[in-house]
């Protein structure tokens, strides 16, 4: 068995988060900021906190080793979307510049985080360069598939080449639609996530048809999302193993078709934590080792 940081859905070891009572403060601070930063509706404190336990629970059930972001002051709610500010890799961590401005600050928390606790710093994305943690997915051991988004610009991208590419690892970009504009939340994993070494949850709709048929090309079978369960993150799985997924309760039809395909699949009540900031549960983790 070995570890290593360059996979989706290898048994997950260690992760991070960043827990509901730690990004979302108070009441007041959700009353403050959740317009600003385009969430649905304003979140509620008392029950995003029963969801985000339960949501953690569902890691110390499995024996995950869980790591906690601190809360910090200068980053707003947010940073719940842990996977977002940083990328991790078997050279150390990558720090990410955000295309969102309201999260500007979330890379250099996470930093602050990494160098205490001793962890492997291999680079930091620098302006004009912007990378999002959520356009960014590994394929396998050597290839990184990265989103051309609002989120993430060519400069970025180039910059993450300039990392990676020289450690022979293939960066293979994704250029994605236009979709619903700039003030959207809309990475490459809000409409792909590997859930095996051939089996991904896509939502073909927004799937670039070149990056599309590279996927079938590499022999990944797709389970495809319905229109109908796309905006409450049903394309949005986490793999805590092979074929062992996290998603949001209330996507009952993409359930159904991992748990055809193997899967065992378990849900969580998100409505607080994860729909109304689009963030699911691939959002909502930064995992640091998987083991296969």
């Amino acid at each position: 068995m070995s570890k290593t940081h360059h996979s989706e859905y290898l048994k997950l070891e260690e992760v991070y988060i960043k827990s509901a009572k730690e990004a979302f403060q108070s009441e007041e601070i959700l009353e403050k900021e959740w317009k600003e930063l385009n969430y649905l509706s304003k979140p509620d404190f008392t029950s995003a906190l029963k969801e985000y336990e339960n949501f953690e629970s569902i890691f110390k059930q499995n024996d995950i080793e869980v790591y906690h972001f601190p809360s910090n002051k200068n980053v707003k709610m947010d940073a719940i979307y842990c996977r977002d500010a940083s990328i991790v890799t078997n050279f150390g961590v990558i720090i990410c510049n955000m295309g969102k401005e309201g999260r500007i600050h979330e890379p250099k928390s996470q930093l602050e985080e990494y160098q205490q606790k001793n962890r492997a710093i291999l680079g930091q994305i620098k302006s004009p360069g912007t990378l999002e943690g959520g356009d960014v997915a590994w394929l396998d051991e050597k290839t990184l598939a990265v989103g051309y988004s609002y989120r993430t610009n060519e400069a970025g991208i180039q910059q993450l080449k300039g990392l990676l590419e020289p450690k022979g690892i293939t960066v293979l970009v994704a250029d994605l639609p236009h979709y619903r504009g700039k003030e959207d939340v809309f990475h490459l994993m809000s409409i792909l996530s590997p859930v095996d070494k051939d089996l991904a949850v896509v939502y073909s709709p927004l799937m670039p048809i070149k990056f599309r048929n590279e996927l079938l090309k590499r022999g990944f079978q797709l389970i495809e999302v319905p229109e109908a369960e796309f905006d409450s993150m049903g394309c949005n799985v986490l793999a805590i193993a092979p074929r062992e997924c996290v998603m949001v309760e209330g996507n009952p039809i993409t359930k159904a078709l991992l748990e055809k395909a193997g899967c065992k699949v378990t849900t969580y009540l998100g409505k607080e934590i994860s729909v109304k900031g689009g963030g699911g549960p691939t959002c909502l983790t930064r995992p640091l080792v998987r083991i296969g």
